[in-house]
């Protein structure tokens, strides 16, 4: 009698889960991988598919921790927006990097320092578990950050789609447009916000902050990001209208920003000094894809 063999079906190459874990700094919210313990080549795509509300986890940004690539510092901090883009910066992010390496015992220390694409940043954490960030120097010389202007002044005058539009020109490691308004509520963040995003006088685009001054110690803040729309909070935005405020002499050295998703404390003791943020980083769950 002749047995029939029964044969196994090929199997692809294994996929092995991606583990992540979700955060958030005031409602700005991030998907956190660590590409130290994990080793995994991520493309445009897989960050867009990440990113995704729909169809994936669901971020504005995605942020790797990786080993550093030079021996004074701790960690390297990449950043890639929903569009899946690198970027050089983001504030929020980077006070939720702080809390991620304690909390998967990657370090001890309080005092860490991160390479980023945008320069090296120094983070600390407090007592009270709030995240303390050197954010550096902000960067005011156009070319630098970039922008197109024939010399460095506290406000330009640009137009967008027909409209002479007052701007402040600020890096904080990445290139920001600050507006200052009267009413926030009734800023035109989602229509001055993407024409001025890719306006061709920030040949990297732009993040544009839309500013409301209630006092040398408030402001009130919404911000259109590059790559992701307006988010409920953005940390080198609030830097940068403080930074752009007290160039223009509305605000003191120490400024509470308070933003959709919450409030932060921005610090800026005036020019060739760096600015210090301070305020919250959330887990909200752990997961794999």
């Amino acid at each position: 009698m002749n047995r029939r063999q029964t044969r196994k079906p090929s199997r692809g190459p294994v996929r092995k889960p991606l583990h992540f874990t979700k955060m958030h700094g005031l409602g700005n919210d991030f998907v956190v991988i660590d590409l130290i313990s994990q080793h995994i080549e991520l493309e445009e795509k897989h960050i867009r598919q990440i990113a995704d509300r729909h169809f994936g986890i669901g971020c504005d940004q995605v942020l790797l921790v990786e080993p550093p690539q030079h021996p004074d510092v701790d960690f390297r901090y990449r950043i890639y927006n929903a569009d899946g883009g690198e970027v050089e910066q983001c504030g929020n992010g980077a006070r939720c990097f702080a809390k991620f390496v304690r909390d998967k015992k990657l370090t001890r220390k309080n005092d860490i320092r991160v390479e980023t694409a945008g320069g090296i940043i120094e983070l600390h954490v407090t007592a009270n578990h709030l995240v303390r960030v050197n954010m550096g120097v902000p960067v005011l010389e156009p070319a630098s950050i970039p922008f197109r202007a024939d010399t460095e002044s506290a406000s330009y005058t640009i137009d967008a789609d027909g409209w002479p539009t007052t701007i402040g020109a600020v890096s904080m490691g990445n290139p920001h447009a600050v507006l200052f308004v009267d009413d926030i509520n009734n800023a035109p963040v989602e229509s001055l916000g993407p024409l001025l995003e890719k306006h061709p006088d920030f040949p990297n685009r732009v993040n544009v902050g839309f500013a409301q001054v209630a006092s040398e110690e408030e402001i009130h803040l919404r911000v259109w990001e590059r790559g992701c729309g307006e988010t409920l909070a953005c940390g080198t935005g609030a830097c940068a209208a403080v930074v752009a405020a007290q160039l223009q002499g509305q605000v003191g050295t120490r400024v509470k920003v308070h933003l959709p998703g919450g409030y932060l404390w921005i610090d800026w003791p005036g020019r060739g000094q760096p600015v210090t943020m301070t305020g919250p980083a959330t887990t909200v769950f752990e997961g794999s894809i």
